[in-house]
């Protein structure tokens, strides 16, 4: 009998990077002043513009880890993916939590409540992922479902994109297939294909049973995530066969080319991880990645609500840098916290405290 799998602990560091990224787009687009927005901002703001794909991604990659285990637990996987798309659903109504939230604390326009950002699309995207997962039951022929879901979505993108017929559809709906301007953050097309992508990563992964497996796996990784990411730069750079198609934004060479980064990203972690598994910054990034949604629910507000106004836009370039390393260490303090008072209630919590203790006495006495 096979036992269950350690816990990958170099994709919670991959997390943790994902969360230092994501917080540096955020910081850096809303603390810059305009005359800094140049070259150098410019070049910061594609740097940030790798977290949101790397979480889609690293979210894709738990579908299978997470499915799998149960499975084997349950020994039904069925029962399973029904587990895993209820987290799916799960995630999609914080989404709309997290906009009620927004609302309530620094106000704005009820239809920011609409807004689609990266829990709207990840809910959902996880949801399906883990419903492909059940239909299939061999590993080889789940890593063909999930690279043929991934390559139609980036592939459509631009098709999608250009459909006149979709603006007859009301906004809400439609920012959700392709952006709607005031309402869409991100959209299915093509967000939601890095879950399936990082689903390639995660069936295969859970395959690799054994330490030398997993090793060569992830040396794998890192060659074949290079070499996706450079043909799809050499690809980006041949005539399109689409009408219309962005690099940055729609075209499935830009897709591929983060995809294949992403996936290399998995096997340099890994190496460094076995190399340096008890460093001060392994485990710092270890329990950014734990806290990740705990993270990414409050620190959007801190850095676009109105508990950091005054810095809205108020800070040259080398100071936004300078407080985003000093708002980074106030968010490992959070997740420090947070982890704290999460363990402290699985021993009891209140129930632990010695005035609770003296009180439950004296009532026995009485």
């Amino acid at each position: 009998m096979i036992g269950p799998a350690p816990r990958r602990t170099y994709l919670d560091v991959l997390r943790g990077l994902a969360v230092l990224v994501m917080i540096e787009a955020h910081v850096i687009d809303s603390w810059t002043r305009a005359a800094d927005r140049g070259m150098a901002f410019g070049w910061s703001m594609i740097l940030g513009g790798f977290g949101a794909p790397l979480f889609l991604f690293l979210a894709g990659v738990a579908v299978p880890l997470s499915a799998a285990s149960k499975a084997r637990r349950l020994g039904d996987d069925r029962a399973a993916a029904r587990i895993v798309q209820k987290r799916g659903l799960e995630i999609f109504v914080l989404a709309l939590l997290f906009r009620v939230q927004a609302l309530v604390v620094s106000g704005g326009a009820p239809a920011t409540l609409l807004k689609v950002d990266i829990l709207n699309i990840m809910g959902p995207a996880i949801a399906v992922t883990a419903w492909l997962w059940s239909l299939v039951q061999s590993p080889r022929t789940r890593v063909i479902v999930f690279a043929a879901a991934t390559v139609a979505i980036a592939c459509a993108t631009p098709i999608v994109r250009g459909l006149g017929w979709l603006s007859a559809w009301p906004d809400p709906i439609e920012g959700y297939i392709r952006p709607v301007p005031g309402l869409t953050n991100f959209s299915m097309f093509p967000w939601a294909a890095f879950v399936p992508a990082g689903a390639v990563a995660g069936t295969l992964i859970d395959t690799a049973r054994v330490a030398s497996a997993e090793r060569r796996l992830n040396a794998g990784f890192a060659l074949l995530g290079a070499v996706v990411a450079l043909a799809a730069y050499a690809a980006s750079f041949l005539p399109t066969p689409y009408a219309r198609s962005d690099f940055w934004t729609s075209s499935p060479s830009f897709f591929f080319l983060r995809a294949g980064l992403m996936t290399a990203a998995v096997g340099l972690v890994y190496a460094w991880e076995k190399r340096l598994p008890d460093t001060r910054v392994s485990r710092a990034l270890r329990l950014l990645g734990q806290s990740s949604l705990f993270i990414y629910w409050i620190h959007v507000e801190m850095v676009y609500g109105l508990v950091s106004a005054p810095l809205h836009g108020a800070l040259p370039l080398p100071g936004a840098w300078a407080a985003l390393a000093l708002f980074c260490v106030f968010m490992l303090g959070c997740a420090v916290l947070k982890t704290r008072v999460a363990d402290w209630l699985r021993r009891g919590g209140w129930a632990a405290l010695p005035w609770r203790h003296s009180s439950s006495n004296m009532q026995k006495q009485v």
